[in-house]
């Protein structure tokens, strides 16, 4: 009995179609991934450019959040615990911006945002027009979708040691669902946002400790300049207290039978 022949080989064009779609797949993933470890090294960049300026930080990432995750629109948001205030926008539809405003913004539980930091996750929602929040009338999932023409969110929270210090939030103006890929993409750019952040604060926290040590070092000198001389000291004493503590004015104030003196500002 003779052998059924392989239908591939048989079908000599359907091979070589089968080899150039899986050429183009591979083709496509490796753009891709280039594409990702480009965006990276960039947002790393200007992480190291910018000691202390989280702006332009935001900006980039943002901006490589919503291009790769091929999103309409996107917001990074910082979370103090209850509020919280939009640090970078990319795309926001005009009318939904004004709708924002530029105050700190509390959202209802049942909100992505809300969600996204207290249960420390991200939070997907395929159609926005179709969820109980928007139905029930939430005043920001309505504006989103009204306003923005939202229908497909992500939201991944920005994470530091189990704490929620922000969001990126990215939008479709169409329902199609985000790949594992953009999603697990959308995380590292979080990832890179918490860094930035947490190198913000440390820089910060060196460069207020240096003040402080710079200006005890001062003080010091003076008095040991100014034997029996309280004035200079005092007045030393209180322009290190303006500007370390950022008061517009303040006196050194003496209590009568009591030595030493009240350095107070307002």
């Amino acid at each position: 009995m003779s052998a059924t022949p392989d239908s591939t080989l048989a079908n000599p064009e359907q091979l070589i179609a089968d080899m150039q779609r899986q050429l183009a797949e591979r083709e496509a993933e490796l753009a891709e991934a280039r594409e990702q470890q480009t965006a990276t090294a960039e947002v790393l960049k200007v992480i190291n450019s910018s000691p202390g300026d989280l702006a332009p930080v935001f900006d980039v990432i943002l901006e490589k959040a919503t291009g790769l995750c091929e999103s309409a629109f996107g917001i990074l948001a910082t979370y103090d615990g209850g509020r919280f205030r939009h640090a970078a926008l990319r795309n926001v539809p005009a009318a939904y911006a004004k709708f924002m405003g530029d105050e700190p913004r509390i959202y209802a539980p049942a909100t992505g945002p809300a969600q996204a930091v207290e249960q420390k996750r991200v939070i997907y929602t395929e159609d926005l027009m179709a969820s109980d929040v928007y139905l029930s009338g939430d005043p920001n999932r309505r504006a989103v979708v009204d306003l923005a023409g939202a229908r497909t969110s992500l939201i991944v929270p920005l994470l530091k040691d189990d704490q929620a210090r922000g969001i990126i939030n990215v939008f479709r103006q169409e329902v199609r669902p985000f790949t594992d890929k953009q999603i697990a993409l959308l995380q590292n750019f979080a990832a890179q946002a918490v860094i930035a952040m947490e190198n913000a604060r440390l820089l910060t926290e060196t460069s207020e400790a240096l003040e402080q040590q710079t200006a005890t070092a001062e003080i010091l000198g003076i008095i040991n300049s100014s034997p029996g001389d309280l004035k200079p000291v005092f007045v030393g004493i209180l322009e290190k207290a303006h500007s370390l503590c950022g008061v517009a004015r303040g006196a050194v104030r003496g209590l009568v039978g009591i030595e030493g003196g009240v350095v107070s500002g307002c």
